[in-house]
């Protein structure tokens, strides 16, 4: 439950500084920003319908869930975090700079949230240890 309350509070102090704060008028940042949205967009919502009924926001898989591992599961074992945390970072650069750095915390505590995740995975599935070998990135493709 605390994940959760933490992400959707951090998640709310951006929108406020995505409203507040101040612009970045380069031309760049906003074709860069309006990228991301895009693509950030297209990852979650294809994370979120490869999971159907097995999605939560909480780290504790659903009892009923089952192990995605198709679509860009195939990638990084955690797309809805990575397509999210572009989401808020394209955003930050479409308007609000200063919003960059709490979308960088936000990231950050997601990766977190993806490790205690990943404990309940290993103990509910345990195929999930094969699927980790395979797709060895958590978040980032070729880095993370």
């Amino acid at each position: 439950m605390r994940w959760v309350v933490a992400q959707f509070a951090l998640m709310a102090v951006i929108a406020v500084g995505l409203v507040a704060g101040p612009r970045l008028h380069a031309h760049a940042f906003h074709v860069a920003g309006a990228s991301l949205v895009g693509i950030a967009l297209i990852v979650v919502a294809w994370a979120r319908l490869e999971l159907g009924h097995s999605f939560t926001p909480f780290p504790r898989p659903r009892e009923r869930g089952e192990l995605v591992t198709r679509g860009p599961f195939r990638v990084v074992r955690h797309p809805i975090y990575l397509g999210a945390t572009l989401l808020f970072v394209g955003l930050s650069l479409l308007y609000s700079w200063p919003s960059l750095i709490l979308s960088g915390a936000l990231g950050l505590l997601w990766a977190a949230k993806a490790r205690v995740e990943e404990r309940y995975l290993v103990a509910r599935f345990p195929e999930y240890e094969q699927y980790r070998r395979r797709v060895r990135r958590r978040l980032v493709p070729f880095v993370y």
